[in-house]
C-alpha cells in the first residue's frame, strides 16, 4: 500500500459517496482507516435530501465533529466541481443541487472537495487497493444503475475543464441504438447499466427481478440472460478500448453492482477485449475487479483531501 502523504497526519476526514440507489458516508484516517461507516438506500421511501442528512447524521454521532478536517465526496453526475453543484441522471430532484454548500453547512468550517463517483472509485483504487506502482494511467469503472468512469494518471485524478472526464458510459458503442437519457443513442450505458441489460432481458422473454438474478441466471446457462451479459461485455469492451487508445492505458478496475457479477461479466469482458485490441500496445491492458469492493469510492472522496498538497486549497 502507499503511504500517504497527507497534512492531516492523525486526524479524520469526512468521506460522501452519492450513488443512483444509496448514499454511504464514513469517517476516514490519513492511512486509509475507515471508521463510523453508514449507508442509506435511495429507494422512494425518503427524499435525496432527508437521505444525506441521514447518513451523515449516524457518521457524526459516532466521531466527534472536532475530528473532522474536510469533507471528500464523490457524486454521480454530470457536476460542476466549482460551483459545487451536482445533477445526477438517476435523481431527477436534484438538478444543480448545491452540494459542496449543502455538506459544508453540516460542518461548518471545513473544506469541501467534490468530484465525480466514479472518479473517486478511481483514485480510492490507486490509492489504497492497487500495489505500489500497480499502473501509471489507470481508469475505474463503476458499472450499476448507470455506467460511469474516472482516470488516474500518475497518482493524479485527471478531473477534466468542467470536472466531467471519464464518463465513459457515454460513449456511443451502438449509433442505432437506444435512446439514452443523456440525449444521445446507442451509448454504453443504454447497454451495460444493470437496468438497461434487465429491461433488454425482459423484452426477450427473462421474467427475473433485477441485475443479480440476472448474473444467477447467466452463470445457471440461461440464454437470454447469458446473452445480456455478452452485450454489456462487448459495450464496455469498445469504451475500455477507446480510452486506452486515447490515454495508452496500463489497467481499468471496475466496480459497481453489476461487477459483482464476477466470471459472468469478467469473462466475456476480457475475450472482448483481447479480441479487438488491434493495436500491439493495447494488448497490454489489464482488465479486473475492484480490490477494495464498495468502499472504493469512500476512500477515493476522502482522498481528495487527504491527498491535498499542504498549502494547497483551501476554499469550503
Amino acid at each position: 500500500m502507499r503511504t500517504p502523504r497527507s497534512p492531516y497526519e492523525d486526524r479524520n476526514v469526512l468521506a460522501v459517496d452519492i450513488g443512483g440507489t444509496k448514499f454511504a458516508a464514513a469517517a476516514v484516517g490519513a492511512d486509509g482507516t475507515m471508521t463510523a461507516r453508514a449507508e442509506v438506500p435511495l429507494d422512494g421511501a425518503r427524499s435525496a435530501g432527508a437521505a444525506l442528512a441521514e447518513v451523515v447524521d449516524r457518521v457524526l454521532r459516532r466521531v466527534p465533529r472536532d475530528r473532522l478536517d474536510g469533507i471528500g465526496v464523490g457524486s454521480a453526475g454530470p457536476l460542476d466541481p466549482d460551483k459545487g453543484t451536482v445533477s445526477p441522471v438517476n435523481i431527477p430532484s436534484w438538478r444543480n443541487f448545491p452540494l459542496t454548500d449543502e455538506l459544508g453547512r453540516m460542518l461548518p468550517g471545513r473544506p469541501v472537495r467534490l468530484a465525480g463517483d466514479a472518479q473517486c472509485m478511481a483514485l480510492g483504487e490507486w490509492w489504497r487497493g492497487l500495489p505500489e506502482g500497480g499502473a501509471r494511467a489507470m481508469l475505474g469503472v463503476v458499472v450499476s444503475t448507470g455506467v460511469g468512469g474516472g482516470f488516474v494518471f500518475d497518482g493524479v485524478p485527471y478531473l477534466g475543464p468542467t470536472g466531467n472526464a471519464g464518463h465513459i458510459g457515454h460513449i456511443v458503442a451502438d449509433p442505432g441504438g437506444e435512446a439514452c437519457p443523456c440525449g444521445a443513442s446507442g451509448c454504453v450505458e443504454t447497454m451495460a447499466s444493470g437496468p438497461s441489460m434487465v429491461r433488454w432481458a425482459r423484452s426477450l422473454g427473462w421474467n427475473g427481478a433485477d441485475a443479480r438474478e440476472l448474473a444467477v441466471s447467466a452463470a445457471a446457462g440461461e440464454e437470454v440472460a447469458r446473452c445480456a451479459f455478452q452485450r454489456a461485455a462487448d459495450a464496455l469492451a469498445t469504451a475500455f478500448l477507446t480510452a486506452a487508445a486515447l490515454f495508452d492505458l496500463d489497467h481499468v478496475v471496475v466496480g459497481g453492482g453489476v461487477a459483482a457479477a464476477g466470471a459472468v461479466l469478467f469473462d466475456p469482458l476480457r475475450r472482448a477485449v483481447a479480441r479487438n485490441a488491434g493495436l500491439g500496445f493495447l494488448g497490454r491492458l489489464r482488465v479486473d475487479p475492484t480490490s477494495l469492493g464498495r468502499d472504493a469510492g469512500l476512500l477515493g472522496a476522502a482522498a481528495l483531501i487527504l491527498r491535498e498538497p499542504p498549502g494547497g486549497r483551501t476554499d469550503a
